[in-house]
């Protein structure tokens, strides 16, 4: 049987023969590739002269060889080198634990760090700009270069990442013209404003100019949405144009590279599992040219209500072991996950709308609080085997602690609460999260909003709202709107009273071309009997820290043994005199978030599977530590705490 293929193709077939000596072509419709018996020797590396600190005298960059045999090959600054990447995003770990985190990715055996940069935290209002704190992306990346890491950066716009909209702005969902990653005007004018002023920030760090930065990426997984065949071209340029000059490259899943690769970029590949497919796609477009696994999952996200997902330790040992074998560089995709602190997390479309939890522990090769796991353990062995200069000392571990239970003393239902907001805002009919007109023009990107409007007559209500509703009838819930059917029943009552509707964003889809739609709140006029409702009061309840200070302003009640309906509940969390580490536990709590000293760590849910979250011993003081909990449901009788994470049900 003759196989047919492409000079492309055979040029791919031609170099996987090379690289892969072991490997087994099979005729048919299409060429696939399976790893031999042949025991392929692990290689031996040094690479203590290739580090940021050593290397000074900088011309060649990461370079793509070959030897005359033909195998490709990376170089950097002319030495074959081979990425062992992984990633850590520094918005997902407290600045004061950076240090230790690199550290660990360092004494693994990993010479390089990667991370996403979301432009959503970056610019969260249209034209207003935070590189502070917990988000200075150049900070942590000059830390890496200290510690001896490379570092790659990917900085969209779009990202993925289980962030909430894939790390895009919520204000670019205020036009409904705006059509989000194309070259449509109003979305690239955004793209090249933000780029103008992130990339000036890039540049110092690049290799070339004496940073650690050795490779930068071209946009993210554009291929699984490939609807505007000159956006990859125009995001490169746009690159090129403000002085990258590093290696670019795209990333996209493995069955999608021909839709996301672009000329000009290295195409690099997302999979879970080596298959012998994995390189199919990726050998038509570039088969003369090494082989990097962007994103090697070594784990998966959560989702609010579904189990807990896991990968076995041994089957991460034996791919990396692969690729070693082979010559392929890789990232592994989470090194260390962190924490969807605050609103961050993202949500996905399974027949509805699901979120992520709070926890990015991802299963990976450091927890959520940076502790070792038996995959950190093999993959240190495994590289320990392979270096020719002994690994660095293992760094200790941060130490946690079991704090005294908290029973909070006060509590405010929200009704309370309102008195002590701003003004609302006041609209003929109700309008979305995004359009709200607060935040300088921009909306609301994230939390919660109350619609409220005087009604004076029962009936079916209709109106399609997203995500989560409660609705009241002046304080009394009488049921939700329902995704899918949005309508409501309101029982009769007498005279006229207050119509309330809580919603609360779960979190905006950051995958697939839904997230065009992903608008908030109230999408639609609100009607009782097809009769439009109007007049409505409109409270953002974004719980930023200048919310907690008007808050603390407020007259408390003293805490109801039970409450059901939202309510905010107010205890003392006492750290000692040399605060650590905890995991706050909620038992017999609803659904809401958690508050200390004003930084939101994020959402619980009784539904699971996630039963605490983590709290950085670094965000407590010394002897008390306020902790409010905002609960949309019904409350429990105290706050506990435990020195280990419970991450499934």
């Amino acid at each position: 049987m003759v196989l047919h293929l492409s000079w492309k193709r055979i040029l791919g077939v031609l170099f996987l023969a090379v690289i892969f000596p072991d490997l087994t072509l099979h005729n048919g419709t299409r060429a696939t590739f399976t790893f031999g018996k042949v025991d392929v020797p692990l290689p031996r590396f040094n690479w203590l002269h290739l580090t940021p600190a050593r290397l000074q005298h900088r011309s060649l960059g990461l370079h793509i060889g070959s030897t005359t045999e033909g195998k490709a090959y990376f170089s950097l600054e002319g030495y074959k080198f081979l990425i062992f990447g992984g990633s850590i995003h520094y918005f997902r770990v407290p600045r004061e634990y950076w240090r230790d985190r690199l550290l660990k990715l360092k004494a693994c055996g990993f010479n390089t760090v990667s991370t996403y940069i979301p432009w959503n935290l970056h610019e969260p209002e249209r034209g207003k700009f935070d590189f502070s704190g917990n988000l200075d992306l150049k900070a942590f990346v000059l830390l890496a270069a200290e510690i001896g890491l490379w570092v790659i950066l990917r900085p969209g716009p779009y990202i993925c990442a289980e962030i909430d909209l894939g790390g895009l702005p919520s204000w670019l969902l205020q036009n409904p013209k705006t059509k989000l990653r194309t070259t449509e005007k109003s979305f690239v004018d955004a793209v090249d404003a933000y780029f103008d002023h992130l990339i000036p920030k890039m540049l110092p760090l690049q290799y070339h100019q004496g940073g650690p930065v050795i490779a930068v990426q071209v946009e993210n997984e554009y291929g699984s949405f490939n609807v505007d065949k000159h956006y990859m071209a125009y995001v490169k340029e746009a690159l090129l144009r403000r002085g990258i000059v590093e290696l670019l490259f795209t990333c996209d899943d493995f069955k999608t590279v021909l839709n996301g690769s672009v000329s000009g970029a290295l195409a690099t590949v997302n999979l879970g599992l080596l298959k012998k497919d994995s390189f199919h796609q990726l050998l038509q477009v570039q088969g003369n040219k090494p082989i990097l696994i962007m994103e090697y999952w070594v784990g998966w996200f959560d989702i609010w209500g579904l189990p807990h997902s896991r990968k076995s330790a041994t089957e991460v040992e034996n791919t990396v072991s692969t690729f070693i074998k082979y010559g392929i560089s890789f990232n592994i995709y989470m090194f260390h996950g962190g924490t969807n602190f605050g609103f961050t997390n993202a949500a996905i479309f399974v027949q509805k709308h699901k979120s992520v939890v709070t926890s990015y522990d991802y299963d990976a090769v450091l927890t959520e609080a940076g502790d070792y796991t038996e995959k950190y353990f093999k993959l240190r062995k495994l590289f320990g085997s392979v270096s020719a200069v002994p690994l660095p000392r293992l760094p200790g571990l941060i130490p946690k602690t079991v704090y005294p239970s908290v029973r909070p003393s006060l509590y405010l239902p929200l009704w309370d609460v309102l008195q002590y907001l701003r003004e609302p805002i006041k609209l003929k009919i109700p309008v979305n999260m995004e359009n709200l007109p607060v935040n300088n023009g921009s909306g609301q990107s994230f939390g919660f909003v109350l619609y409220e409007t005087v009604i004076c007559r029962a009936g079916q209500l209709y109106g399609i709202v997203y995500d989560i509703t409660q609705v009241f009838l002046n304080e009394t819930y009488i049921g939700s709107l329902i995704e899918g059917s949005w309508t409501l029943n309101i029982p009769i009552f007498r005279d006229c009273g207050f119509l309330r509707i809580l919603v609360e964003n779960e979190g905006r889809i950051n995958f697939s071309w839904k997230m065009q739609y992903e608008q908030k709140g109230l999408v639609g006029p609100l009607s009782i009997n097809d009769v439009p409702l109007r007049g409505f009061n409109i409270y953002s309840l974004e719980m930023k820290m200048s919310f907690f200070d008007r808050l603390r302003a407020a007259t408390w009640r003293p805490a109801a043994e039970t409450y059901a309906g939202p309510a905010f509940y107010l205890g003392t969390l006492r750290a000692g005199s040399s605060p650590r580490d905890t995991f706050l536990s909620l038992p017999s709590w609803g659904k809401g978030l958690v508050f200390v000293n004003g930084r939101n760590l994020g959402r619980y849910w009784m539904i699971g599977p996630q039963q605490t979250l983590y709290l950085p011993g670094v965000w407590l003081r010394p002897g008390g530590n306020e902790i409010i909990l905002f609960e949309t449901m019904i409350n429990g009788p105290c706050i506990k705490s435990t020195d280990k994470p419970q991450l499934e049900n």
